[in-house]
């Protein structure tokens, strides 16, 4: 299946769609022709040698004002990308690089950038044979573009540099010369086009949306399991307590509870307490708050996806070299803290969920023990959720509020919104993991409540999930199930009515 790059927008549906199948990238004619024009416009401005350009016959950041002769500005280019890999510390999961190889050509490909045709081929080629440039975490202020991580990413072009090739890590030059590739002779302009730009910082946060779309919703569902383990109620969810505080979120979120629970026993049947805690209570105003939070940073990460983020910009058809700031990460930042604080609530909220299931309050027995004393029963993994949510409290201090100055003052306010998106993605795996320790918690709770039966969709849900984990008679080792849930909650396919689907969220 072929996937044509050129210059209409992209969604996240579309995104995830190139993602899960084996779709082949390929410039369209279009874009093949904007690129063109580009380059050789850049090459006619060149040409007299006469007009200073920064970045492309003048050094970089606080060098500005050092000129560069003719007959070096490839090297100037090949110096930039070899001296800016100074990346550090983990290294980045190969689905972001994997997106950030798509990225870079999807931005390169709108003709503002001056590279070569051969230069945004590769990057495709790269990412149609599954091969990925190894980046490293550490090393962007997300300011001046993605400039560390995207060095690395560009080394490979160059024949330097390593990368994994069917879950091996190879020197780049081994690979160029398995698949008969000369590594590129950079031209003008070219290393600051590769290195400039928010395609570090976008791919994460592409992930982040698109992963957190479906945590949202499992969000949802598990609380309404557990709101039948706890036999709660669900005049909250009213559509009336709604409409007088109409937040899109909650109205939203009370929705689906609602349409969740349409043909419950449990839900429909006479309570004794008249009000439940503020866990279960407040379901549509926590959550919808997240949600409202989730659809402002996609609409962020689905603009800035379809955009031009290096510099100078190039526009051909004005005859005009702007150099400015596209490459600023502050919009990106601003989300990806916005989003790590949505993440934690949803963590947040879910772990007090968990706490009051193993409280020993309405019928059920302490810690979900089938014989309380002798067993533990699930004391400890509401610990282990508590302990994520504490970090993750820690890692939602913002990053974008901090800027420290570089370049020797040239570059003195950064977004470091690559920070940012590292602590979010930990966030985001930290509350997958709470999640399913709420649904493990639950599944056992409601075990308690049989013969009762909650809706037919939460039903399927359980079906499904005790085909992985068992009921739990005796105390044992919990963590294997605990690993099989975070597995269930990836692997499972929602079979959601489309209202109740999050693409109005996805854009």
């Amino acid at each position: 299946m072929l996937h044509y790059i050129d210059s209409q927008n992209i969604n996240f549906s579309k995104l995830s769609q190139i993602l899960e199948s084996p779709s082949k990238l390929v410039l369209s004619e279009e874009a093949v022709k904007k690129i063109k024009r580009c380059r050789e416009y850049l090459d006619k401005r060149l040409e007299s040698g006469e007009e200073l350009i920064y970045g492309i016959n003048t050094g970089f950041g606080s060098l500005y004002n050092r000129v560069i002769s003719r007959e070096d500005l490839g090297k100037l280019q090949k110096n930039l990308v070899m001296s800016h890999a100074c990346g550090i510390g983990e290294e980045v999961p190969q689905r972001i690089v994997k997106l950030m190889l798509f990225l870079k050509a999807q931005s390169l490909s709108y003709g503002n950038s001056g590279v070569q045709l051969i230069t945004v081929q590769r990057l495709l080629d790269l990412y149609n044979e599954e091969i990925y440039p190894v980046v490293y975490q550490y090393g962007s202020l997300g300011a001046s573009g993605d400039l560390a991580p995207l060095a690395h990413m560009s080394l490979p072009l160059i024949g330097l540099g390593e990368v994994y090739y069917r879950g091996k890590k190879y020197p780049s030059a081994e690979i160029l010369k398995k698949f008969n590739w000369d590594p590129i002779d950079l031209k003008s302009k070219e290393g600051l086009a590769l290195l400039n730009g928010t395609q570090f910082m976008s791919a994460y946060g592409v992930e982040l949306c698109l992963r957190v779309f479906k945590l949202s919703q499992l969000s949802d569902i598990i609380a309404s399991l557990s709101l039948e383990a706890f036999d709660g109620r669900i005049e909250p969810f009213h559509e009336l307590i709604q409409k007088i505080r109409p937040y899109e979120g909650q109205i939203k979120t009370a929705a689906r509870v609602r349409w969740l629970l349409n043909d419950s026993e449990l839900i429909n049947r006479p309570k004794k307490h008249v009000q439940d805690p503020y866990s279960f209570r407040c379901i549509p105003q926590v959550h919808g708050a997240s949600k409202d939070s989730i659809k402002y940073v996609a609409y962020v990460f689905q603009r800035e996806i379809n955009s031009v983020t290096d510099n100078p910009t190039i526009f051909p058809e004005e005859d005009l070299i702007i150099s400015a700031g596209n490459f600023h990460g502050q919009p990106l930042a601003l989300a990806l803290d916005n989003l790590a604080i949505a993440m934690s609530e949803l963590g947040n909220i879910s772990e007090r969920r968990t706490y009051q299931l193993v409280g020993g309050h309405r019928n059920l027995p302490p810690f979900l023990a089938a014989n309380p004393g002798l067993n533990s029963g699930f004391m400890i993994p509401q610990y282990t959720a508590a302990s994520m949510v504490s970090h993750n409290k820690q890692l939602s201090t913002p990053s974008s509020v901090d800027s420290i100055e570089s370049s020797q003052g040239q570059e003195d306010h950064v977004s470091m919104g690559a920070n940012a998106a590292v602590k979010a993605y930990k966030v985001m795996e930290n509350l997958e993991r709470i999640l399913a320790i709420e649904l493990y918690n639950a599944a056992q709770a409601m075990d308690f409540r049989r013969p009762a039966r909650t809706s037919s969709f939460l039903e399927d849900i359980l079906l499904q999930y005790r085909k992985r984990v068992d009921f739990i008679e005796d105390d044992k080792v919990m963590y294997t199930d605990i690993n099989k849930t975070v597995d269930f909650l990836r692997e499972i396919v929602l079979q959601l009515p489309e209202e109740e689907n999050d693409t109005d969220i996805q854009g």
